[in-house]
């Protein structure tokens, strides 16, 4: 009885085990923004196909777009993995806390990004997959390393973080344009006010791992502050832009109108106040402001 019931524990444990290393590969793929970036690019299919769409191509570039990113995150967590060590809020992802080996996450990222790749070629197009394979390199391999080296860093990794609409357009129309370049540009300029505002959160953080991404040498202050409210009042004009495109109605680009001077409204006060609290409330509004633009160009379209 004794050996069948150490057995019968023995099996629980290895289950157990294998449930938190499933855990931990998911936990990899960083699920939150790899989900935003696969909803940036059905916003960006949705906008671009016509009256007759598929929806099994629709959830393969959801899931190839997914998977894809997950697989540019990885790299950059294998990257950083002595440097994510040093910082609390990244001292428990699986490589630094050791819970995953370098082999192990290389080897998921590998047969993560072919699959993604594949589903990309499967269900959309060799361009679409191809500029997939872009973001990833650009991401993985330019911008990583660029965030030791200074705010360069930022303008690099804003052009694989506007890439999904980019990616959806590409996908449900199988041509880059003008509109294309349109959705890129909304999409990139969106990228400062929201990085910069992360990175003075997590300046403290940044600091201990040799990250400097603030657009200020100073950090933290009024200069920092000033390109952060900057960036964000361009995105009030960037807004207009599908609508002069003819690619929405006027309805949607004056809820972006609104939703860009509401996301200025945080910026304008940091200029006051330089303080962390109103830092992490424009990186809230950045969270907000995408989702809710995107919605409203697609209502607007219907």
């Amino acid at each position: 009885m004794n050996t069948i019931a150490s057995e019968i524990n023995r099996n629980e444990l290895e289950r157990v085990s294998q449930m938190q290393k499933a855990r931990q590969y998911f936990v990899l793929l960083k699920p939150r923004l790899s989900f935003l970036v696969a909803f940036s690019a059905g916003f960006g299919y949705l906008l671009g196909v016509e009256s007759n769409w598929a929806w099994l191509n629709f959830f393969g570039l959801m899931l190839g777009g997914f998977l894809i990113t997950g697989a540019s995150v990885i790299i950059n967590q294998i990257l950083e993995k002595d440097l994510d060590r040093l910082m609390r809020r990244t001292a428990r992802r699986p490589l630094p806390a050791q819970t995953l080996t370098v082999s192990e996450a290389s080897n998921y990222a590998l047969w993560v990004g072919l699959l993604g790749f594949v589903l990309l070629m499967v269900f959309t197009n060799l361009l679409t997959a191809l500029l997939a394979l872009f973001s990833v390199f650009l991401y993985g391999f330019i911008y990583t390393p660029l965030k030791r080296m200074g705010p360069i860093a930022v303008i690099v990794g804003a052009i694989p973080g506007a890439l999904p609409p980019v990616l959806g357009w590409v996908a449900a129309t199988g041509k880059l344009g003008f509109e294309a370049f349109i959705l890129f540009t909304l999409q990139f300029v969106w990228q400062f006010p929201h990085f910069w505002a992360i990175a003075w959160v997590a300046d403290e953080d940044y600091q201990r791992a040799g990250f400097r991404l603030l657009p200020s040498q100073g950090g933290t202050n009024f200069n920092s502050a000033f390109q952060i409210f900057l960036s964000a009042l361009f995105l009030i004009p960037a807004g207009w832009m599908p609508y002069q495109l003819g690619l929405t109605g006027w309805a949607s680009a004056w809820v972006a109108t609104l939703a860009a001077v509401l996301f200025c409204l945080p910026a304008l006060y940091l200029l006051k106040t330089k303080s962390r609290k109103t830092a992490l409330q424009i990186m809230f509004a950045s969270f907000l402001y995408l989702p809710i633009i995107q919605i409203a160009f697609l209502w607007d379209k219907l």
